[in-house]
């Protein structure tokens, strides 16, 4: 976790650095910025790997090209092995990718696997930028004149290049000589395994032991700290999952992992969380709040999440107190993010019928994780300086669960949503927190009622008719749907005047 600030063409350092202030929330380690040629590189990062000796910008030994980047080149080990060891000052994952830049170019993004937003520039006029496949590390970018202007979050933008700030697109790399290239495909577009099963037959049983390894060895890769480490325990069976595996490895390596719950008073998460932390052995951390203290926080939370969508909000009132009730301990968290769009958890997945219609909805959704649920697990932990890390959207987990039939994950009258995966961890949970119903964040910890009562009350008396939902933010396609939704998006306005919300925000459908 960290922001970053890169310039390609005229620029005031002044602005870069305005620019990296209202980010400092998300590098509390220190600072370092440089002028590369015609560009830019600003950074306020999170020392996670190597901390005692990178500092960023980090420097190609014997090449005068810099790099900043935030999130975590995973396979970073791997590029050092194949490039030699000799070549390297630092043990950070950001110089691996710099090394690999300088070997291969462009091409070299391709070879890259983790969450991450990386910007390289040379004194020779070289620039390039890229962010992981699925946006897990944030990256947006402003184009004005002759400059290109790139941060981690929109609010970094002063108000006058607001208006030209977008997502940079998740899995492209830009260079101001090719412009955009897009990288790997997104996995789950193409064919799939085990073409010749039938839809109503039973899965081999290494199809059971292929999900439960794969995804054991991505928590054992995001286990791998030389900082605090944590887990996000919300009770539902993907946070359940993440947080067994992690307590055994942990275990295993002679260390209790702690995990951090929240909720309101007597919330179906907590006692579920509870549980859980009970059955697996974490160090349990749990906060109870109010009603009234989660409403009052909204306007700071919109503001930190860079949103306005109802969903996001329900779920990052409670993100946001468990992730500063972690951050108290730890400066890394692991989360169940990407299981439900891997598994079809969703209830709106229940709908499909079709395997070949559902996986179509299942990449649909992964394409726009970063604008979504991604959105918030990134903006919540930047907000409080933690690292937060996605095991199920480790790309081996990814690539395995979207080769599998669709069909396996039709909703059936004999297979609830998610059984696959269920059953591949069976005999890990309690029965009832294995096949617990699937919840939303904000529903399980009763977010959702909550806020939306409150707000739809303090809009309008009554509810506001279509046409005043238009007149009263006429830019967005589709109109505002709520009085909560107006509620949020004026919130919004205040918090981040001047950015463009249709081009910029992510909108869950109303189900």
């Amino acid at each position: 976790m960290s922001a970053i600030v890169a310039a390609h063409g005229p620029f005031d350092e002044k602005l870069g650095i305005r620019m990296l202030d209202r980010m400092r929330h998300r590098g509390p380690d220190g600072r370092g910025t440089r002028a590369v040629g015609p560009s830019w590189l600003g950074t306020d990062h999170l020392a996670i790997t190597d901390p005692e000796s990178a500092t960023p910008p980090i420097a190609a030994r014997d090449a005068a090209v810099w790099i900043v980047g935030d999130g975590e080149v995973y396979n970073h080990r791997n590029i050092r092995d194949s490039l030699g060891n000799e070549r390297f000052s630092t043990g950070s994952d950001l110089e691996a990718a710099l090394q690999l830049y300088v070997e291969e170019g462009v091409d070299a993004f391709e070879r890259l696997w983790g969450a991450f937003a990386l910007v390289a520039a040379g004194e020779d006029g070289r620039f390039v930028a890229a962010r992981d496949v699925f946006g897990i590390a944030p990256l947006y970018w402003a184009r004005r004149g002759d400059t290109t202007v790139f941060a981690s979050e929109m609010k970094a933008f002063d108000e006058d290049w607001r208006e030209y700030v977008e997502p940079f697109p998740p899995g492209y790399v830009w260079s101001p000589q090719d412009g955009l290239v897009s990288g790997p495909e997104m996995p789950g577009t193409s064919t799939v395994l085990l073409k010749a099963r039938g839809a109503d037959e039973e899965p081999p049983a290494w199809v059971f032991d292929a999900v439960r390894e794969t995804l054991i060895r991505a928590v054992e890769d995001c286990l791998d700290s030389e900082k605090p480490i944590g887990v996000l325990l919300s009770g539902g069976v993907d946070s359940s999952i993440i947080a067994a595996i992690a307590a055994r490895v942990a275990r295993e390596r002679g260390v209790q992992l702690p995990s951090f719950s929240v909720g309101l008073e007597g919330s179906r998460d907590l006692l579920a969380a509870k549980k859980v932390a009970d059955h697996v052995g974490t160090v349990h951390h749990e906060l109870v709040y109010t009603p009234e203290q989660a409403i009052e926080l909204v306007p700071t939370i919109i503001g930190e999440l860079e949103s306005f969508d109802p969903k996001l909000v329900h779920s990052a009132v409670p993100h946001h107190l468990v992730t500063k009730l972690a951050s108290e301990q730890v400066d890394v968290v692991l989360a169940g993010e990407g299981a439900d769009e891997l598994f079809a958890g969703y209830s709106f997945y229940g709908h499909h019928t079709r395997g070949e219609a559902l996986q179509d909805a299942l990449v649909e959704t992964l394409e726009g994780l970063h604008v979504s649920g991604l959105q918030r697990v990134d903006r919540i932990a930047g907000a409080h300086g933690v690292e937060p890390r996605l095991p199920f959207l480790d790309m081996d987990v990814v690539e395995l669960a979207m080769a599998l039939p669709p069909e396996w994950k039709l909703v059936t009258e004999d297979r609830p949503a998610k059984w696959l995966l269920r059953r591949a961890f069976d005999g890990w949970l309690p029965e009832e927190v294995l096949w617990r119903r699937k919840e939303q964040f904000g529903e399980g910890t009763g977010m959702n009622d909550v806020l939306n009562e409150h707000f739809e009350a303090a809009i309008a008396p009554t509810p506001l008719s279509e046409e005043a939902l238009v007149e009263a933010a006429p830019e967005l396609d589709p109109p505002l749907r709520t009085a909560e939704e107006l509620a949020y998006y004026r919130m919004l306005q205040e918090a981040l005047p001047g950015i463009n919300a249709q081009r910029t925000i992510g909108r869950s459908p109303l189900e």
